[in-house]
């Protein structure tokens, strides 16, 4: 079939063949027959082609390196796809002699116009790099370039680039910062965690720490006395206590500040915690455990517990993570206690992980609550959970002194259980709890001792004779019986209760030599011909020290002050306790080992860097000349030359003409200042279809456009007319507006009869800009209003209110330090001189984002303060809308198929289901005008600054089943839309 001249068999044959791939099979012995047709003209059966290389191209790198021509000539097709498939293989084929071509490609392609194929060459760098690490300043300039680009599709591969070449190059992320803070949330799931772990490194290099006042207030506190203090320590060097008190006053006197960078992390992040997938929510957390103030990291816990209720490989790389959170943010998981109770349904190292974290965030109030779920625990028939549980027990006695003697007589009764292993474990907790206060439990002890003849694990009775040996005179009549049995069976025990006997015995020689003498001797000369040699050399050395000779040293004086030293009580700890220095999240972190190729942490800086590394410089010319140039070309040559009605952006909004189909959509596009984009496109919904009646719509849209030109004191509501007058609502009173009556024909306001302009559909949206607390009794809000901005029609009118709360005036409110994205302009609003106390004041300023949604940061000033905000436009406000009739909808929605179209499904709300409700959503997350006596419901619009159009279609096909269709001339405005359309018609 490969070899057949039709296409369709070739295509057949290649699908098996991708089949067989697909369930493991080994193709490769059909490398020579598929290689033969990566020339083929057929553009599907080419891909499958390039897939099948993918696979093969390193195993048969001679046969690869026959077609590598054809691999070139592939760079060059007009298929995008095609030229991704055939880099993709190049970059395959690890032979050193291609890496000149390989580079050559990876160059050509990182300027490709399309951003598939852009993404594809930076999957190639990490391939290039491992096969050739000399190239690597080539492909740090590729990088750099790549790093540069706005598209999300890229963004994710170039920082994985980036990570696999050149971690250390931290600079090369300094202008590209904010830019990739502001494409997460766009940015497929993969690369949203790649970004995230990179800039979780980076923030730790270039932003203070923000709990840099608590850990040195804890540091200037002074400690707890440590364990093996002396009496020395207690006298403290007067320049330590100075040095702490010197620290915890800068604390005081130096509040902390936090970067606006740093926030703008945090505060894109934040969002990504309701992701679907796992491993993003995951990367979010870990960037806020080692990054946000302590105040703000709780947010992460209940996005965590949500993952529990995921598949077991997911909740166990949850559970390693907030184990390792809850020994140093106890707090914040404490109100979800109950969502780690463990299930019987759990697999075992779930459940182990569950108890980890129930011990650490066991406290004084809850600790009655969560002993009563380990003695369920203690019956469970899993072995290993149940010995972990025991072990938990004990540490909740160590931490908790009010339920030690509670915890200790519950594991006392497990001592008479019928299984060895829960006896044995207890046994081992039991003598740690023991070490603690072993005067008040002398009954426990001498209990223990009477079990040494039915418990038969090697650990459990080792335990038991240290414990009895380390507190001999607290059972002076039962230790020495111990050791004769013991000494009874030493050559069957294991070498770890023998060592045990051996200590045991040399305690008793020292401190009851008249009854244990010959015992003692005995288990030593036993021991001299053991096969161990641990054990042999145990018993000459404590013979030697024990036992003085001519031939002793001066050590047997000290003999006691070595056996019977007081010894701490040993301190039950997490095994996650030191684990949060690697980073959350890692592999190193789940091995508690470092692994291959981790990147450690970086410290805080101890001084802040300079953030202005961050500021991206805009060139003049892009500021001033640049839009008049674009608008000139486009008047020239309009974007769609066979388009007879289409008038260019910059065309008066005053023209009459209707003599072509589209005029009225081309003065629709761009108005004149005067009055909103909405009144211009005022349309009333007329069904008839003859042509009497279609000029009949016309003049009445001429005469109302009109009335509204002329009329100074009538201004209809920001949002658009076409959205009240194609509104199917019940009849109501019409609104009192009387200039207008007095200048429309009867029969206009005969059809405006019934429109109702209710409040709450008027109502815009506020944002808040700055907090009263935070700025100090100003409070600042800002909405988009939707009004053209009257000094620039490419610029969005943002309506600022001022209020100030505070008890004294606040003076000279204006604007300092605009930072923007390339490309972007602002327009200040008038200084605003004095806002007395408690009144309230507005302002209107002007802002081209350049159709993007990038944030526009600015610092709001006032006569004694300066404060960091950002205005961040959802991607509606950047649109503005237009009048098209159907027919025009058609024909350019027909101009704008294929890669300019995104389709969704969706089940819409359930009180999202009728046509004005449709209506007011789509118009309300989306500024578009609606497409009268369309089959579906249809809106128009374009963006601001470019002018580019957007199609929307929301076509109804069955019972809350609907299709949403988009079709625009830049796609990552379609791409954003989609979002913000489905989620007010879905909520």
């Amino acid at each position: 079939m490969l070899d057949s001249n039709k296409d369709s068999l070739k295509l057949e044959a290649m699908k098996r063949i991708v089949a067989m791939i697909a369930r493991g099979k080994n193709a490769s012995d059909l490398f020579p027959a598929v290689v033969k047709n990566v020339a083929c003209k057929n553009i599907e059966v080419k891909k499958l082609v390039y897939v099948y290389l993918v696979r093969y191209a390193e195993e048969q790198q001679d046969l690869a390196l026959l077609s590598i021509s054809t691999f070139q000539r592939g760079l060059k097709d007009p298929n995008q796809l095609i030229r991704a498939s055939a880099l993709r293989v190049l970059s395959s084929i690890r032979v050193t002699i291609i890496v000149p071509i390989m580079m050559l490609a990876i160059k050509e392609a990182a300027s490709d116009m399309s951003p598939y194929v852009r993404k594809t060459a930076a999957h190639a760098i990490p391939k290039l790099y491992s096969l050739d690490p000399e190239q690597k300043d080539q492909l740090i300039e590729v990088i750099e370039k790549l790093l540069a680009d706005k598209t999300t599709l890229v963004a994710g591969s170039v920082v994985m680039a980036f990570e696999e070449v050149c971690p250390e190059r931290i600079d090369l992320i300094h202008k590209n910062y904010r830019k990739l803070c502001n494409l997460l949330i766009d940015v497929e799931e993969w690369g949203q965690v790649v970004i995230i772990n990179m800039l979780t490194r980076y923030a730790r290099t270039q932003f203070l720490n923000p709990n840099i006042n608590e850990s040195l207030l804890e540091e200037g506190g002074g400690g707890e006395k440590t364990f093996y203090g002396s009496d020395e320590d207690e006298d403290e060097d007067e320049e330590e206590k100075e040095k702490k008190a010197e620290a915890a006053a800068m604390a005081k006197r130096k509040p902390y500040v936090m970067d606006p960078d740093h926030r703008l992390l945090l505060r894109n992040t934040k969002p990504l915690l309701q992701s679907r997938n796992a491993a993003v929510v995951m990367a979010v957390a870990q960037l806020y455990f080692h990054l946000a103030p302590k105040a703000e990291v709780g947010v992460i816990a209940k996005a965590l517990v949500r993952l529990l209720r995921s598949h077991s490989e997911v909740q166990y790389v949850v559970l390693q993570n907030v184990a390792t959170m809850t020994i140093k943010r106890r707090g914040m998981f404490e109100p979800y206690l109950k969502s780690f109770y463990i299930r019987s349904t759990d697999p075992t190292q779930i459940k182990i992980l569950k108890l980890e974290v129930l011990t650490n965030l066991a406290n004084e109030t809850n600790i009655s609550t969560i002993l009563r779920e380990f003695q369920t625990y203690i019956k469970s028939m899993d072995k290993d959970f149940v010995a972990a549980t025991i072990q938990a027990i004990g540490r909740c006695a160590t931490n908790i002194g009010e339920v030690r003697d509670t915890c200790l007589n519950g594991l006392v009764q497990l001592l008479s259980n019928r299984d060895e292993l829960v006896v044995a474990e207890s046994v081992v907790v039991i003598k740690k709890l023991l070490q603690m206060q072993p005067e008040k439990h002398s009954d426990i002890i001498k209990h223990m001792a009477k079990l040494t003849d039915n418990i038969q694990v090697p650990m459990a009775r080792a335990s038991i004779l240290w414990l009895i040996g380390e507190y001999c005179e607290h059972v002076p009549k039962i230790a020495p019986d111990v050791l004769r049995k013991m000494a009874k069976s030493f050559t069957n025990e294991e070498d770890i209760v023998k060592l045990q006997i051996l200590n045991l015995a040399a305690k008793l020689y020292l401190t009851n030599s008249k009854q244990t003498k010959l015992l003692t001797q005995y288990v030593l000369n036993l021991a001299k011909y053991d096969q161990n040699y641990d054990i042999r050399d145990r018993a000459r050395f404590i013979r030697q020290l024990i036992v003085p000779t001519e031939k002793s040293g001066a050590l047997s004086k000290y003999a006691k002050k070595l056996f019977l030293a007081l010894k701490p009580a040993p301190v039950l700890e997490s095994p996650f306790k030191d684990r949060d220095h690697f980073q959350l999240g890692s592999l190193s972190h789940l091995l508690n080992a470092k692994a291959g190729g981790y990147q450690e942490l970086p410290d805080w800086p101890e001084s802040a860097p300079d953030p202005s590394v961050r500021n991206v410089e805009v060139p003049e010319w892009t500021k001033c000349s640049s839009r008049e140039k674009r608008k000139e070309k486009k008047v020239e040559k309009p974007f769609y030359s066979d388009s007879e009605g289409e008038s260019g952006p910059t065309e008066s909004a005053d023209s009459e003409s209707d003599s072509a189909s589209g005029s009225e959509s081309g003065s629709g596009s761009e108005g004149s200042g005067s009055a909103s984009e909405s009144e211009e496109s005022g349309e009333v919904s007329v069904s008839e279809e003859d042509e009497g009646e279609e000029e009949e719509k016309k003049t009445k849209k001429r005469e109302l456009k009109k009335a509204v030109q002329e009329s100074e004191s009538v201004r209809f509501p920001s949002l658009n007319v076409d959205f009240y007058l194609f509104l199917p609502v019940e009849p109501a009173p019409s609104p009192q507006v009387t200039p207008v009556n007095n200048l429309l024909s009867n029969s206009l306001v005969t059809d405006l009869e019934g429109l109702s302009l209710s409040e709450a559909v008027l109502a815009l949206k506020s944002y808040e800009l700055l907090h009263r607390i935070t700025g100090e009794g100003l409070s600042v809000e800002y909405c988009f209003s939707r009004q053209p901005f009257s000094p620039d029609a490419n610029m969005v009118a943002v309506q600022m209110q001022f209020t100030n709360s505070s008890t004294s005036d606040t003076k000279n409110l204006h604007m300092e330090d605009v930072k923007l994205q390339s490309g972007m302009r602002v327009k200040d609003f008038p200084e605003i001189e004095s806002l007395p106390a408690g009144e309230t004041a507005t302002a209107v300023m002007g802002i081209d984002f350049c159709d993007s949604t990038q944030a526009a940061n600015f610092q709001l000033c006032t006569h004694t303060r300066k404060f960091f905000v950002s205005i961040q436009p959802p991607v509606g406000e950047l649109m503005r809308p237009v009048f098209l009739t159907e027919n025009e909808f058609k024909k350019e929605q027909g101009q704008l198929m294929g890669m300019n179209e995104i389709t969704e499904k969706l089940t819409l709300d359930a009180k999202c289901r009728n046509e004005h409700a449709i209506v007011q959503r789509v118009t309300t997350a989306a500024n578009l005008s609606r497409v009268p006596c369309g089959s579906d419901r249809e809106f128009a619009g374009r963006t601001v600054t470019s002018g580019s159009l957007v199609l929307v279609t929301v076509a109804t096909r069955e019972e809350g089943a609907a299709q949403l269709t988009i079709n625009c001339e830049k796609m990552v405005i379609g791409t954003m839309l989609v979002k913000d359309i489905l989620l007010a018609l879905t909520q």
